[in-house]
């Protein structure tokens, strides 16, 4: 007898397959990242072509078969117009999407990466954001998920000497995981690593306090955003090189 799941998810990413066929990712509350086959959803008339939708929040049935989950049935719980009518939130809510696709690589129930979608979906979907803030956004999910994966930086003191860190010439390397002093910088040039200004550490702070009344709040100057997209970046790319991903492709 063929078991039918259900849960709840919010559905990431599709990938059209065959003539008629599409390929889900889709992070669920009971879970975690699933990848669901979705039998003919492209066809005209299809029953669950109108509520299986990109970034929506829904009810989701499937059954595990030999080498895949199929999609049986699914409900819309909640749509969130307010990034499916913007393109801007389309495209960071694209981008969140992408780097939880890259790191999350396994079958397993989170409930904090739940809940930091919930979160995050409905901060987007606010009516009320400016460039900057949106920018926040991201990184704030970024963060957060990394140091829910068991990557959070080390933001206070040297990771390399372990001295506490000064304002001046600091730098972040990926393979220390979080912030090195200039001396610690001068003996380990040969590993990849970043400037990073004060400034944006205070930032990383905040985030990782999950701050966000303050974040918003703040006035971010154009090249502390810059610097903080150099350094997320760069983590990015380690992070992605530890899951044995060749290739990502970070939205600009």
């Amino acid at each position: 007898m063929t078991t039918h799941y259900r849960t709840q998810g919010f559905v990431l990413k599709k990938e059209d397959l065959r003539e008629t066929d599409q390929l889900f990712t889709v992070y669920t509350k009971d879970f975690g990242k699933l990848k669901i086959l979705g039998r003919a959803v492209r066809k005209i008339g299809a029953k669950l072509r109108g509520s299986f939708q990109l970034f929506r929040l829904v009810e989701l049935e499937f059954i595990q078969g030999k080498s895949h989950k199929t999609l049986t049935d699914a409900v819309v719980i909640k749509e969130f117009y307010h990034i499916e009518n913007d393109l801007k939130k389309m495209k960071a809510v694209h981008q969140m999407a992408d780097v939880l696709d890259g790191l999350v690589t396994r079958e397993e129930k989170e409930e904090k990466i739940w809940l930091l979608l919930e979160e995050t979906f409905e901060r987007i979907n606010s009516l009320r954001f400016s460039f900057v803030n949106l920018r926040l956004l991201y990184y704030y999910f970024f963060w957060n998920l990394v140091s829910v994966l068991g990557y959070q930086p080390q933001l206070s003191n040297c990771t390399s000497c372990h001295q506490k860190l000064k304002p001046e010439g600091l730098s972040f390397a990926p393979e220390e995981g979080g912030v090195i002093c200039v001396d610690c910088f001068e003996k380990n040039k040969t590993k990849e690593s970043v400037w990073i200004s004060a400034e944006t550490i205070k930032i990383l702070r905040l985030i990782l306090r999950k701050n966000w009344p303050t974040l918003k709040r703040l006035k971010v100057e154009k090249d502390i955003l810059i610097n903080l997209k150099e350094v997320s970046d760069v983590f990015l790319k380690f992070l992605l090189s530890q899951n044995s991903v060749l290739q990502y492709s970070v939205l600009q």
